[in-house]
């Protein structure tokens, strides 16, 4: 009998996600009701670079850019996926070809038709765009066929991860007719998502109205919305309760001041995970005793104390706890052990102050201190060095030593093979990988997200990641947000704003 996985089976599909997610509201009075005009007015401090979603990539931005793209596919509050543009979608009996069936007579915001030919246009942008950022997230893709609304992904190895991977994060689907002209589209976004984009001023400001023909627009009860680049975060919580904003993220500095402004605060579940990364494939992290010094004098609780005002939690993996991919096994294996960090330095040959080390991040960042204070207290010296062009020796993996921040991703296993797949892009010791990763992620491949066993398969490929000398995860930060009263509750999707059923002023 055919083995069939269609949308209707992923939705029930058991990808559990315990995690924190609260919406305290919080003293009274202060806070500008909007009028009852339903239109969003967002400071952020994240306001795309780039809207071509191809280029702007998977980082933090796509919440921005999903006001004007939507996706095969999009997340529900439990991190699973479902429906979007497409309506439902189904394995052949291999699993190495995935049929994704488009829903009919939907339009890009220029008329031009959503259809099977341009989601074929998106995927292979995706792949082959020069500049762009998604290449490296579709490697199982090998070739994209459409008929009609249908779409044919034939995939290079059994792949069931598909449906989670090409959601919001990592394929907003832009108008082929747009994005003929990628540097006009780059600054002029053109999608079949919730809202239209009117206005767009480069680094400033962007105006958008509801889009009528929107798949959901009967949901959508927001008329405009105005995203403004955030100013010195000291205004943001002053200008939400003025009404010049009444919805802003926040960092865990402002969450008091925003509580004390009688604000609610969205405290939002999410896969955000802190590291410092080492090069195993340079002098001294080439010595394993000196990799585990470095992940045994890792107290990870003070990041938690001094960076996130109670709002993080101290991690040694990817992922928040009780979440389908992460691992109980692996919990605390590398504990907190200053005097065992000195003793294999000993046993590698290091007396107190022979390792001088070189720690390159992007900007000033207090975590960095907070490195350069634990390993001083084990005998290594640590000279913060800030280099703005950070990005380019870090993903060429010329550096030795750095820090990176990730907001994780959709599909966990995309996550793991970001972290420690050969080619990770957050792998500073490409091409290393911990033994046995590989067989171990494509086993994830090969297990339908439905599946009784998926869990368990998830989690030993974490387990296996996780034993990778690249990587010290140290901390977890949720994303937060402030939202005046007149702004109903969103929904709690992970990692994703969800602007579905949301009121503003009532209305």
């Amino acid at each position: 009998m055919s083995r069939r996985t269609t949308a209707r089976r992923l939705f029930a599909a058991a990808i559990g996600i315990t995690v924190a997610a609260t919406l305290a509201a919080c003293g009274s009075g202060g806070a500008a009701t909007g009028g009852g005009t339903g239109t969003l007015k967002w400071a952020s401090s994240y306001f795309p670079a780039h809207w071509d979603p191809v280029v702007s990539g998977s980082g933090a931005q796509f919440r921005e850019l999903a006001l004007s793209y939507a996706s095969l596919t999009r997340t529900d509050d439990q991190g699973r996926a479902v429906p979007d543009l497409a309506q439902s979608w189904d394995y052949n009996d291999t699993g190495d070809e995935v049929t994704f069936h488009l829903r009919p007579g939907l339009k890009f915001s220029d008329g031009t038709p959503v259809d099977g030919a341009a989601v074929k246009a998106a995927i292979e942008r995706a792949k082959n765009q020069k500049n762009s950022a998604l290449f490296g997230d579709l490697t199982s893709i090998k070739a994209v066929t459409a008929n009609g609304l249908d779409v044919v992904v034939s995939l290079t190895q059994v792949d069931h991860q598909i449906p989670q991977l090409l959601g919001e994060r990592v394929l907003q689907i832009a108008s082929p007719k747009a994005a003929a002209d990628p540097a006009k589209l780059d600054q002029n976004p053109v999608g079949a998502g919730p809202f239209i984009a009117t206005q767009v001023i480069p680094g400033t400001k962007a105006v958008f109205k509801k889009n009528p023909d929107y798949w959901d627009a009967k949901n959508i009860h927001i008329e405009s919305v105005e995203l403004t680049s955030a100013p010195d975060a000291s205004t943001v919580v002053s200008g939400l309760q003025t009404g010049v904003y009444n919805f802003a993220d926040l960092t865990p500095s402002q969450a008091g001041a925003a509580k004390q402004a009688g604000l609610d605060l969205f405290v939002q579940p999410g896969f955000n995970a802190s590291n410092i990364s080492l090069n195993v494939n340079k002098a001294p992290f080439d010595n394993d005793k000196v990799v585990d010094a470095v992940r045994y004098a890792v107290n990870r609780q003070e990041f938690v104390d001094k960076l996130t005002f109670g709002y993080g939690s101290a991690t040694d993996q990817p992922f928040p706890e009780g979440y389908v991919a992460y691992d109980p096994q692996s919990k605390n294996r590398y504990p907190y052990d200053p005097e065992k960090s000195k003793q294999l330095l000993s046993e590698a040959g290091y007396h107190p102050g022979d390792l001088k080390l070189d720690l390159v991040i992007p900007s000033a960042d207090p975590a960095a201190e907070i490195v350069q204070s634990q390993l001083a207290a084990v005998g290594i010296t640590v000279n913060i060095k800030v280099n703005k062009n950070w990005a380019t020796p870090f993903f060429a993996k010329d550096l030795v030593f750095s820090l990176y921040g990730t907001t994780g991703r959709d599909s966990a296993l995309q996550t793991l093979t970001a972290h420690f797949g050969p080619n990770g892009p957050l792998n500073l010791s490409t091409p290393y990988e911990p033994a046995g990763f590989e067989e171990a992620a494509a086993k994830v491949r090969q297990t339908p997200i439905d599946s009784p066993d998926y869990a368990s398969v998830l989690q030993a490929a974490t387990r296996v990641g996780l034993t990778s000398k690249a990587l010290v995860f140290t901390y977890s930060s949720p994303n937060l947000f402030a939202k005046n009263k007149s702004i109903s509750d969103l929904p709690k999707n992970p990692a994703h704003l969800d602007w579905t059923g949301v009121t503003i002023g009532g209305r």
